[in-house]
């Protein structure tokens, strides 16, 4: 994963032919062990982190000056702090096992205009005092990087995390989830959770992507696409793993005789009208340990204009009762507006947010200090309301 960029880009490229030990992280160029002086006078090494902005393969202009360090404070070769670069210090991960105990700030004129400025700039500065201590320190250690192989979940780096600091919390959405039902709702909930670095996104749903369906979905399917009559999962899945990696299409509605699809995962979103089925999910769901949540949108045709309740539940081992009291199992009837599948996009797209974010917020990622397991947004009124958490 790593390495494209680096064959790509005249700059990352450079830097690994003059002999820096540098790697992609988890969106982020690091260059290891550049040699610096700590506040005793010790030549020790430490590690220079830069957010990095590609576009697919090919490194961009920096889009700050700023960089991280993980290592101490460096000193020139007296042991006084480089004070003409301090920027900030404090701890912070980074994610894939990255930290930083300092920001540096070293600001050109005009900007860097790539990052072999910018990087082996910083490791001058910090390399210089270790060099006159220990004439042989050098940044430079010509590694081989036949062994490098980021492995991602991801066909590009994702650099989104890197750019917002954010790159430890995203780690927290790791895991196996099942998405049961690529409706409208279930759609968008795929392109929410494809930008998420889950080990597997299992796609499950029996029906055909047909003309209606693209009215109430991400994208724009063509004409000819729409004439292949092709299966939601199969449509989504081609779409969606063009980005993201471990997504598996089941091109069924599951029963009594395929919920050991549902084995292995530890998190599912249930977008499936009530029946006979959502039943044995839940059963199955919990019978394995995994949280989930059932999304439902009810809507009414009156006086011309519609109105109506979208609802997200969730249930973790922790708590079951929610689903109980908030979730119908009995099938729909002529008078649920919604079942002919009415296209309101904007209500599938805000149905599908809210169940992202309670599963963001069961994972630590969106601070959650109600703990609530059930919410409902009304249309009329702009109207959202949490259950308190039991």
């Amino acid at each position: 994963m790593s390495r494209a960029p680096f064959r790509a880009s005249p700059d990352l490229k450079r830097l690994r032919d003059e002999g820096y030990f540098v790697q992609i992280v988890g969106g982020y160029l690091i260059m290891r062990e550049v040699p610096y002086v700590d506040a005793q006078r010790r030549v020790r090494k430490g590690t220079l982190i830069s957010n990095l902005e590609l576009a697919a393969d090919i490194a961009q202009r920096p889009g700050t000056h700023v960089v991280h360090f993980d290592g101490d404070y460096p000193s020139d070769a007296q042991g006084r702090p480089i004070e003409a670069i301090r920027h900030q210090t404090v701890r912070q991960g980074l994610g894939n096992g990255l930290a930083s105990q300092h920001m540096f700030s070293s600001k050109p004129d005009n900007g860097y205009p790539d990052y072999f400025e910018k990087m082996t700039t910083y490791a001058r500065i910090l390399s210089g005092p270790a060099r006159e201590i220990e004439p042989r320190a050098d940044e430079r250690i010509l590694r081989s990087f036949d062994d490098d192989d980021d492995v991602s979940v991801f066909n590009y780096v994702e650099t989104a995390s890197g750019r917002a600091g954010i790159g430890a919390l995203t780690e927290k959405l790791a895991g196996r989830v099942a998405i049961v039902g690529l409706g409208g709702s279930g759609s968008y909930i795929l392109d929410l959770v494809a930008k998420t670095p889950v080990a597997e996104i299992r796609l499950i749903d029996g029906d055909e992507f047909l003309q209606h369906n693209a009215f109430r979905a991400p994208g724009a399917p063509s004409i000819e696409d729409l004439r292949d009559i092709p299966k939601k999962v199969d449509h989504f899945a081609g779409i969606y793993s063009k980005m993201h990696r471990g997504i598996t299409a089941h091109p069924f509605a599951i029963d009594a005789t395929n919920l050991h699809f549902l084995d292995g995962i530890d998190f599912a979103f249930i977008c499936i009208d009530a029946g006979e089925a959502k039943s044995l999910i839940v059963g199955k769901l919990e019978s394995i340990g995994a949280s989930f949540v059932d999304c439902g949108m009810g809507l009414e045709l009156v006086d011309g204009s519609l109105g109506g309740i979208l609802r997200v539940t969730a249930s973790t081992p922790e708590e079951r009762g929610s689903i109980q009291r908030h979730v119908s199992f009995a099938g729909g009837g002529d008078d649920d507006v919604y079942s002919s599948n009415i296209q309101v996009a904007d209500l599938n797209a805000l149905n599908a947010v809210m169940a992202v974010v309670k599963w963001k917020k069961l994972r630590g990622f969106y601070r959650d200090l109600e703990g609530e397991l059930h919410s409902t947004y009304t249309t009329d009124g702009n109207l959202l309301l949490n259950e308190e958490a039991v």
